[in-house]
């Protein structure tokens, strides 16, 4: 349930930063939302190309350890692997910012409608 009043929070300061003078100020909202995903995609990429180092010893039946052996897998081994997540999550992740964009231009075009409209009015009177 609060989930859902953080996301109506959002909107509505984005409907309020889309109507102010200023161009920017619209924005914020939906770079933060595009710094995060990126920031959510670089995560996850660096996360999946490490390596994993497996170690396997022989023990032998007094306890000593005769043999250890360390095999290491490139995780980077097929770029597919890494590649086709990371778009993925990015396309998800960037939801909020298109919706966050789109609100942030139905908004201008609403103000560029009602200043033209103005601006009509003001050349009647003349």
């Amino acid at each position: 349930m609060n989930i859902l009043f953080v996301i109506a929070g959002l909107v509505v300061l984005q409907i309020f930063l889309s109507r102010r003078q200023s161009k920017l100020l619209g924005l914020i909202l939906p770079a933060i939302s595009l710094i995060i995903s990126i920031v959510i995609v670089l995560g996850m990429v660096g996360f999946s190309a490490h390596k994993t180092i497996t170690a396997n010893e022989i023990i032998s039946e007094n306890g000593e350890i005769i043999e250890q052996i360390e095999t290491a897998k490139d995780n980077a081994d097929d770029i597919t692997t890494i590649i086709l997540p990371a778009i993925y999550l990015f396309l998800l992740s960037n939801i909020p910012t298109i919706i966050l964009i789109g609100i942030y231009f139905a908004c201008r075009k609403k103000l560029k409608r009602a200043r033209e409209i103005e601006k009509m009015n003001i050349q009647d009177l003349e």
